[in-house]
């Protein structure tokens, strides 16, 4: 089988990877169990040490793996640049802090002394999407590889590309082997890697659904699961909030990487005192923006991924419209060939509407009106969703709305954003777990509970 992708700026065939088959399956696993048999062991310099040095062949070979998302998922090459940095960055932080991450919990109990420490499971699976396809094998790679496992990254089948030049840094860096390998699967395929034994935990990153799944069958094989899902992420304006800032940061928010990222900026809930100022000010932003060839440093904003993706949001877009939403820009699909969404600005949208009740992945922002704080936090709740959020206004107010809002996340007068010291991840339909910060080394490890007598009466 072949995995083979289309590049979407043309929407012509761009490359073919080969699919593992099952004798290759076998072979990794035994590959990733050795690994771990030595890796488990090893010191935190150690390991930092072989992370650093993953990071360092990166820093050498920026524009070459930045140009592989581009080509394969249209990423605009000035992101995808950020991109390698970024995974660079989580490299680097969980070398530096990991041991102090993983350090033992002394605890009060009735022993000499009691204390939990934190060790490694063994080899974990990361399933992961296109969108970001560097940040998230990092996200996924650096804190479980600092924690003392081995993993299996089976990465999305439309960035074969650079799931193979991950794997190649593990190997050009020299690192002991086993540590990060890949599996390129068909979707298909990937079940019966989650059931093995020898497969202590999985992470995913996609969507709601997919996750469902996959949920379904670590549970099945009882084993531990990390899901970061979908969102329909709130962002609320209120009447005291720097309009030209939140428009600025929200624009950004919901535009980088074409629109399709799950903490993307997507129901911009706005007072009505604001709300007619709030459009225009969004409105004159989202009209600078460069729709081109993602390989060009002037562009802003490049294809969507794949063709069905463009087709599901322009699907969204017009029941959004039919129910009753204007379009002030935007709004159809673009002619010729690749895969191009423009920007398109819908207002008037109430949260029973398409665009509100589904995920939309694309260059779409939605902006609905409250009568007051109390309903626009109401409306930011009324959905199944709970990734991330952001509120725009008076620090003190914002700041106490914060523990009423239901997501993972919530940002106060900034762009939403996954941060390597800080933990991230949804409740509901969004996600079970955390990744990243010291949260999200704690998800695959055995807190293992050690009782030291002899007992002491307590």
């Amino acid at each position: 089988m072949m995995l083979n992708v289309i590049n979407p700026t043309t929407g012509e065939e761009l490359h073919a990877y080969p699919t593992l088959d099952s004798a290759q399956v076998e072979k990794s696993l035994q590959t990733a169990v050795a690994g771990f048999d030595y890796w488990k062991n090893v010191s935190f310099e150690e390991r930092a040490d072989a992370l650093c040095a993953v990071a360092d062949i990166m820093k050498q070979d920026q524009e070459r793996l930045a140009l592989l998302m581009t080509d394969e998922m249209g990423k605009p090459i000035v992101e995808a640049r950020a991109e390698v940095q970024k995974s660079i960055w989580c490299a680097e932080h969980y070398a530096e802090h990991a041991a102090g991450y993983l350090s033992s919990q002394t605890l009060a109990s009735d022993a000499h002394h009691s204390y939990v420490q934190h060790l490694p499971l063994g080899p974990l699976l990361g399933i992961l999407p296109w969108n970001a396809p560097f940040w998230l094998a990092f996200r996924f790679c650096a804190p479980a590889l600092m924690a003392g496992n081995t993993c299996l990254m089976k990465h999305d089948p439309h960035v074969p590309a650079c799931a193979s030049a991950i794997a190649e840094l593990f190997v050009k860096a020299g690192v002991p082997n086993g540590l990060l390998q890949n599996l390129p699967l068909a979707n298909d395929q990937v079940g019966h890697v989650i059931a093995d034994f020898r497969v202590r935990g999985v992470s995913f990153t996609g969507s709601s659904q997919a996750g469902s799944r996959v949920a379904g069958m670590a549970g099945a094989a009882l084993k531990p699961c990390v899901l970061e899902l979908g969102g329909s992420d709130p962002s609320l304006v209120l009447a005291d909030a720097d309009l030209d800032q939140a428009a600025d940061t929200l624009v950004l928010s919901r535009m980088i990487n074409a629109g399709q990222s799950c903490i993307a900026a997507k129901r911009l809930i706005v007072e009505a005192p604001v709300y007619d100022a709030f459009i225009e000010k969004v409105k004159t932003r989202m009209q600078a923006l460069v729709v081109g060839n993602p390989r060009e440093e002037t562009t802003t904003i490049g294809p969507i991924a794949r063709a069905d993706l463009r087709d599901n949001l322009s699907r969204q877009v017009e029941a959004t419209i039919e129910q009753g939403a204007r379009c002030l820009m935007g709004g159809q699909p673009e002619t010729g060939p690749g895969y191009f969404f423009p920007p398109t600005l819908l207002v008037d949208v109430t949260n029973d509407m398409v665009a509100c009740q589904e995920e939309t992945f694309g260059p779409v922002t939605v902006i609905l009106k409250a009568d007051n704080a109390g309903q626009a936090l109401a409306i930011a709740n009324d959905t199944r969703y709970g990734l991330a959020s952001s509120i725009w206004g008076g620090s003190e107010q914002a700041e106490a709305m914060a523990s009423s809002l239901e997501a993972g996340q919530v940002a106060i007068n900034g762009i939403v954003k996954t941060d390597p010291r800080l933990p991230s991840g949804g409740i509901k339909n969004s996600g079970i777990g955390r990744e990243l910060g010291p949260h999200g080394i704690l998800a695959f490890v055995n807190a293992q509970q050690v009782w030291v007598g002899p007992k002491t009466g307590a």
